[in-house]
């Protein structure tokens, strides 16, 4: 018994020492082989033969102007490369010839058919590279040629084509609200609109296996696999932009800022009941001329200057503690406050000493409206309840416009450590606090309608396929800002620096608009007394049509150096060419003359003399809803006024006679008098005023010359 307890030990032990530790020793020793010695050509073998699954991007959304325009849009390239490896032996060999020949024909011509052909066929039999480049960045109409080529044709997998696609993003206006529409690229914070609805414009990605066939060159190539997920393409964004007022916007800034050789400048125009953004433009020197680098509009918040008092009169307007026929003493322009000197930039300040209100804010008086807010607010919680009223108005809150990067406004609180004894006055007329365009513009576009104050936006929705998805409503921020007659009185004041102030040289008898100039000092240095000036910064910001605001429009222009530097100067004009425009080329703009009832028109109202095609003039009459009497039997007719009507008369073009054209438009006075054999020389715009060869003339072939205003 004691023999086989031994023999079995004996087994053991010969287990354990023979065999186990034997073993054990050489996994350790294969493990640190493989591990430290191999490591390194087992991980790269890993590589080589690694397959994941790669994202596809989705097709990105388009941004659309409010008409539909396409303001961006991604426009797809494709990346064609040939793995001559995936074909099956037969397919390659049956296409080969035919092949090489397109692609040496067609696509990459330097190569020979023959020498093409034998490249593709030494790169399959060694499979050296299963990536060649058939072409690089081709547009789809290409790429959809390529795919029908021979081999090719016979689709994905088995045909070896490899189709990459990049999509790169165009904005088919150019320049247009570059800033604005912004972009969203790797590395880089995401900017405008592109980058506020990334989210909806980048849709869902796809996805793919892939295999990698080269790690060093980082090649994949897909593998046939029903994973395999189509990426959702992004949903569209409808913006606000009306592409004709852009248009109009960024041409006259660009003028303004070429003209007077400004640092930079800035435009926006607000539609007045929604707070649709219509256009928005922002110029900036470039290393190459003018460029929209930045958006001065949302991102700038600077001292607004003169444009900042309307705020101050509403203030003062609230309070009830003033009249604008009250009169107040403007001293020549000079005011002390404590031991800084107060001087109006206005020469027209100099000869006057007392005058009423509502006459020193159309002047813009610094001394008038300051000494205004220090009666009122400068002693006892004063400072603080005209902070407050400022509050009121929302002047220290952002816009809350969509895009990122707006700037936050800032107003100082009364008593604050920065308060100083001359903040009140300065505040008061644009000075010791900071405002971006867009949020100043906010605040008298809510003036314009009514008081009540709208939230600028500019994404009216998003669709798919032109279907409609989501639309966004405008958005009410306060209804009331102010009271009615307080309203009501500061739009009186706008409309009287247009029509009596500082931009009465604006004025225009086209239609009303109402509006404040301003023109702050820039990188100003107080000393003692003195203050160091170290440029202006112009502007204008008003509404138009004045009795029923349609528009509201904001123009800074950032340290003009020449050709003047006052905001009736510089900004001003660039307003009005704005408004101008935009009242001559939208019908809805206008108030149809036949849009209700009215009283008999006098004489002098009534259309002088007129003439042309007879049925042309009788259809504008009765669109117009023109009373007239008299038919004309002729082809040409001239109207005439009587007493207070219009009376259609018989203009005779007789043969062989020089015909009267008087009154007629180009069109009509071309065709008679071409019609009558002669030649004509045109000078000037409108309706005929003369012709050079009086009427009933004999006709000799001779060259007529006419004049048109």
């Amino acid at each position: 018994m004691m023999e086989i307890k031994n023999e079995i030990l004996y087994r053991i032990y010969f287990l354990l020492f023979g065999i186990f530790i034997p073993a054990a020793v050489i996994m350790v020793y294969r493990t640190i082989v493989i591990s430290a010695v191999q490591g390194e050509a087992w991980r790269q073998q890993g590589k080589d033969n690694y397959v994941r699954f790669k994202a596809i991007e989705a097709d990105r959304g388009n941004i659309l102007a409010l008409d539909g325009s396409v303001l961006s849009t991604s426009i797809p390239y494709f990346d064609l490369y040939f793995d001559p490896v995936a074909p099956q032996i037969k397919d390659f060999n049956e296409n080969i010839d035919s092949l090489s020949y397109c692609l040496a024909s067609y696509v990459d011509d330097t190569y020979t058919p023959g020498g093409l052909r034998d490249y593709l066929i030494r790169a399959r039999a060694d499979s050296s590279n299963r990536h060649i480049l058939i072409k690089k960045g081709a547009t789809f109409i290409e790429k959809a040629k390529i795919e029908q080529y021979p081999l090719f044709n016979k689709g994905r997998f088995r045909g070896g084509l490899i189709v990459e696609q990049r999509n790169e993003r165009r904005r088919p206006f150019g320049l247009l609200a570059q800033r604005t529409i912004g972009y969203v690229r790797e590395n880089a914070k995401p900017v405008g609109i592109e980058g506020a609805m990334d989210s909806i414009l980048r849709g869902q990605p796809g996805g793919q296996m892939m295999i990698r066939v080269d790690a060093r060159k980082d090649i994949w190539l897909p593998l046939e696999d029903l994973t395999a997920m189509d990426p959702k393409s992004g949903d569209d964004v409808l913006t606000t932009i009306d592409v004709n007022i852009q248009d109009i916007v960024e041409n006259a800034l660009l003028r303004g800022m070429n003209a007077h050789d400004a640092e930079w400048g800035t435009a926006v125009v607000m539609d007045v009941k929604t707070g649709a953004i219509r256009a928005i433009a922002n110029l900036g020197r470039g290393e190459t001329g003018w460029w929209e680098s930045f958006n001065y509009a949302i991102g700038s918040s600077v001292e607004p200057g003169s444009t900042f008092k309307t705020a101050t009169m509403l203030a003062l307007l609230e309070d009830n503690v003033i009249k604008l026929q009250d009169s107040i003493n403007i001293n020549h322009g000079k005011a002390q406050f404590f031991e800084q000197l107060m001087v109006d930039a206005s020469t027209e300040s100099i000869d006057l000493d007392t005058i009423s209100i509502q006459k020193a804010f159309e002047i813009s008086s610094n001394v008038g409206i300051a000494g205004l807010a220090q009666r009122f607010y400068g002693s006892g919680n004063g400072p603080d309840r005209f902070i407050r009223r400022l509050k009121q108005f929302n002047l220290h809150l952002p816009s809350g416009v969509e895009i990122e990067g707006e700037a936050n406004p800032y107003l100082k609180e009364a008593f604050s450590e920065t308060w100083s004894g001359i903040s009140l006055p300065w505040i008061s007329h644009g000075y010791e606090l900071r405002i971006t365009p867009l949020q100043l513009l906010t605040f008298y576009n809510s003036i314009a309608n009514n008081g009540t104050m709208m939230k600028p936006y500019l994404v009216a929705g998003t669709q798919r396929y032109g279907e409609i998805l989501e639309e966004f409503p405008p958005t009410v921020v306060k209804r009331q800002i102010a009271s009615a007659n307080s309203i009501q009185r500061i739009r009186q004041l706008l409309e009287g620096v247009v029509n009596d102030g500082t931009a009465k040289k604006l004025k225009t008898d086209a239609y009303n608009f109402a509006g404040k100039t301003g023109t702050a000092q820039i990188n100003y240095k107080r000393s003692g007394k003195n203050i160091q000036i170290g440029g202006y910064r112009a502007s204008f910001v008003g509404y138009f049509p004045a009795e029923n605001p349609r528009y509201s429009c904001i123009v800074v222009i950032h340290r003009p150096r020449k050709a003047g530097f006052y905001g009736s100067d510089v900004a001003g004009p660039i307003f009005r060419e704005v408004a101008d425009k935009i009242m001559a080329t939208g019908t809805n703009h206008q108030t149809p003359v036949n849009l209700a009832e009215r009283p008999p028109m006098k004489s002098e109202a009534l259309p002088g003399l007129d003439a042309g095609a007879a049925g042309d003039l009788r259809t504008a009459m009765k669109y117009l809803d023109l009373p007239f009497y008299g038919r004309p039997g002729t082809e040409m007719a001239v109207i005439r006024t009587h007493a207070d009507s219009i009376l259609f008369q018989d203009r005779v073009l007789t043969e062989r006679v020089v015909p009267n054209v008087l009154g007629m438009t180009l069109r009509d006075a071309l065709y008679a008098l071409e019609n009558a054999g002669l030649k004509v020389r045109l000078n000037g715009v409108g309706k005929v005023i003369s012709q050079s060869i009086p009427p009933n003339s004999k006709i000799r072939g001779q060259t007529i010359s006419i004049t048109l205003r």
